[in-house]
């Protein structure tokens, strides 16, 4: 039990990052327009962000300090404003669209319209980062987003057509009407929605609220790999459910509700209730993490007092600065912007902001001021450039390809 509890910050980071209403919708809609053909894309992700993921968890290790706070020092206050701002707008538009599953999660569950619950949601998440002690807030809802298991389950239950969907995954090319264009666009999206900038800032950040020291690594890494490719696999499990049921009907993903579906044509009403369960304690965990992430990297870039080690009091402008972004996210939902859709450009700005992101944190990890003997090796260093040039590359080509393909239509 207490290895389990060990790891429950990687998976509330991972299942954060990989399932939150960004990818509950992406990934159904993906496996409903492309099947599994967009799958070694996640694989891709769940690589990529394990390699600066624990770069990230290293750093904090060795250094006791977070990743943002160390940007600040070792590339000064320029280069981390503009870090900070990239980062910051992008986490911003992550909490927005989290709340906004959150409320649609309470729709699904009550049938009251998603727009009165968008206030009483804002305000459970600032209740639970006001009075929930970090190590509670990690284990209750990491362990609760374990819940959406049941789409893996219930891709065995569906009795699939296991070689076509062999098939599909080897096979990465767009089939239909489809075209490269939209092909190359959702694979943006579900490389930017696997590497989401708040991933990292949350995970050294809450590597701090853990006291995490050099004798740290082994529960760091065990975070890391455990925690990151578990959220990976229930997003190939949330497309092949989506590839099962909807693909040969012909039928796109456009709504939350239709994400749950198909484990409710497994299981029923049961199975649909479990899933409702995990999706709302992982887009109540994502808007938890992105809240936060909003607070750590204005607090740490200021160098203010922040955490929730520390008493509110000792540390009120950065609960000052979650309030005010969840005020935002009330006011901007408020508006009756669709949520779905807030989601989708908010993977693909992700994506924008992702250079901006990573390349501080490969230099600072190699660097023996702050890791001391604990710099990358040649193999970190070989695959973090190589993902480094494969995030420059992402970040050129979204805007690009969401005006070509409108928005992937």
């Amino acid at each position: 039990m207490k290895r389990l509890l060990a790891v429950t910050l990687g998976i509330l980071t991972a299942i954060g990052g990989f399932v939150d209403i960004g990818d509950l919708v992406t990934n159904a809609l993906v496996g409903a327009r492309f099947g599994m053909r967009l799958a070694w894309v996640v694989v891709v992700g769940v690589i990529g962000i394990c390699l600066y993921a624990e770069m990230s968890g290293r750093v904090v290790a060795m250094s006791g300090r977070p990743v943002f706070d160390l940007i600040r020092e070792r590339l000064g206050r320029r280069t981390g404003l503009v870090t900070l701002v990239a980062s910051f707008l992008v986490t911003l538009l992550t909490l927005i669209a989290e709340i906004g599953g959150v409320a649609l999660a309470f729709e699904l569950a009550s049938g009251v319209n998603y727009l009165l619950w968008v206030p009483l949601a804002a305000v459970a998440v600032w209740l639970v980062v006001w009075r929930v002690k970090f190590s509670k807030l990690e284990s209750v809802f990491g362990l609760m987003g374990l819940l959406l298991i049941v789409f893996a389950v219930a891709v065995f239950k569906l009795g699939p057509d296991w070689g076509q969907l062999v098939h599909q995954a080897t096979n990465p090319h767009p089939v239909g009407h489809e075209t490269w264009g939209t092909y190359a666009y959702y694979a943006i999206a579900l490389f930017g929605a696997a590497m989401t900038p708040y991933e990292v800032f949350f995970f050294s950040s809450g590597g701090v609220e853990e006291k995490w020291n050099r004798r740290s690594l082994g529960t760091v890494r065990s975070n890391v790999f455990i925690g990151f490719p578990l959220g990976g696999l229930l997003s190939l499990a949330i497309a092949a459910c989506a590839a099962v049921v909807f693909l040969p009907a012909g039928i796109e993903v456009g709504t939350l509700g239709q994400v749950a579906l198909p484990v409710a044509v497994a299981f029923g009403k049961l199975g649909l209730a479990i899933a409702l369960i995990g999706i709302f304690a992982a887009t109540f965990g994502a808007a938890l993490e992105t809240v936060l992430s909003c607070g750590y990297t204005i607090a740490q870039y200021r160098g203010w007092q922040w955490g929730k080690f520390v008493r509110p009091r000792e540390a009120s402008r950065f609960h000052v600065v979650m309030i005010v972004c969840l005020l935002l996210s009330i006011l901007t939902l408020l508006t009756a912007v669709d949520p779905v859709k807030v989601t989708e450009y908010s993977v693909v700005f992700a994506a924008m902001a992702l250079p901006l992101t990573y390349l501080p944190i490969l230099i600072i990890a190699n660097d023996p001021d702050y890791v001391g003997r604990q710099t990358n090796g040649r193999v970190r260093n070989f695959l973090g450039i190589g993902y480094l040039i494969l995030l420059i590359v992402a970040s050129a080509a979204a805007i690009p390809l969401m005006i070509i393909t409108k928005a992937g239509q």
